[in-house]
């Protein structure tokens, strides 16, 4: 029997050179076979002296170790890699569950306590959400973009804007949009003319995006019925995101808008439009004089609409600076911003509706 998977003989030459001894007698030990055999490498007693030539896989250099095992006595073979199917992963919410519902229980008692109480105090409340707000905006844009809108007029222009619609309407919130324009552009003449487009054009945008939308909620105030309309517009929103998100964290499967939102479903934005469709006809119903389910159902309809654009609006403007939150000033939410991204674009969309179905008030 001629096998040659014994290996090479002893003392042969490399490579099966001519110098070879006499092999032993016997089958196991044919010359041919054993000179088409590679000889065995001889590992030196220093174990640092063979790393180089055997186990400079590490820096990706040579062609690795020759066996499977381990080459020196102070390594560990390795685990056989497992071949069971990974264990399905729960999915789990984005931000801290516990401190989100804290906080929004929180703000909410002081909206609600403002709202009923004194309207000229939930004015104020408006207005300090306004500045907070455009501060947070601004510092992200100087931060990332290196884009400096003036925050002081800003602020100023902001909080006037809201006084204004309260006090004066419509008319007065548009006065008040244009002399903050004005002053954001005197204001940002004091600096060097560098930049001077881009900063005031962020100021601008930060204005008409901040207080002028947020006025809205003032002028909604205005009504006799005013703090209903204004309690209406709040929990149509917060039940439009908390269907959405209910609904997309069990179900949703395919995603709304991938680049700018990802966690965006549409079976999601399904679940915004239903939950808030069956609110706004019992609000309608029960809590604004003269409304009716049937009004409810579409201003349900328009506010899920809304707030979801709203929603991927200040997403895609956080993907642009390359931010996760606006803040961190409220725990399990983020910044001020982050919570006004959806309630921002809905206050006129719910202003105008009201004022179609039932009156100015």
């Amino acid at each position: 029997m001629n096998d040659s998977s014994w290996g090479a003989p002893q003392g042969a030459g490399h490579w099966g050179a001519p110098e070879m001894r006499a092999a032993p007698a016997g089958p196991a030990y044919d010359v041919h076979d054993a000179q088409q055999t590679r000889p065995m490498p001889i590992v030196p007693d220093d174990p640092d002296a063979g790393r180089d030539a055997y186990d400079r896989d590490d820096r990706g250099q040579g062609a690795g170790r020759l066996s499977g095992g381990p080459l020196f006595r102070d390594e560990k073979p390795q685990e056989p890699m497992s071949t069971a199917p990974p264990s399905p992963q729960k999915k789990r919410a984005g931000r801290d569950l516990r401190a989100a519902i804290g906080v929004g229980v929180g703000l909410g008692a002081v909206i609600v306590a403002s709202l009923f109480i004194v309207k000229a105090v939930f004015v104020g409340v408006i207005a300090v959400a306004v500045v907070v707000g455009l501060w947070e905006l601004t510092s992200r844009l100087q931060e990332r973009k290196g884009i400096k809108a003036p925050l002081v007029p800003l602020a100023v222009g902001g909080a006037a804007m809201v006084v204004a619609g309260y006090a004066k309407g419509a008319e007065g919130a548009w006065v008040a949009m244009a002399l903050t324009a004005l002053a954001v552009l005197v204001w940002r003449m004091t600096e060097p003319p560098e930049g001077y487009l881009k900063d005031v054009t962020a100021g601008v945008f930060a204005a008409f995006y901040v207080p002028f939308l947020a006025t809205f909620v003032a002028m909604l105030l205005t009504a006799d019925d005013g703090p209903q309309r204004v309690l209406t517009f709040l929990l149509l929103t917060v039940v439009s995101d908390t269907g959405a998100y209910a609904v997309g964290w069990r179900f949703g499967k395919h995603k709304l808008a991938p680049r700018i939102s990802p966690g965006k479903t549409r079976e999601g934005l399904f679940g915004a439009i239903a939950f808030a469709m069956v609110a706004g006809a019992l609000c309608m119903q029960f809590l604004i004089d003269g409304g009716s389910w049937w009004q409810g159902l579409l201003l349900g309809l328009a506010v899920a609409a809304s707030a979801t654009l709203g929603d991927l609006g200040e997403s895609m403007i956080k993907r642009d600076l390359g931010i996760k939150d606006m803040g961190t000033l409220l725990p399990g939410h983020g910044g001020i911003m982050d919570r006004l991204d959806s309630l921002l674009p809905t206050a006129p969309v719910v202003w105008l509706l009201l004022v179609l179905f039932v009156g100015s008030g």
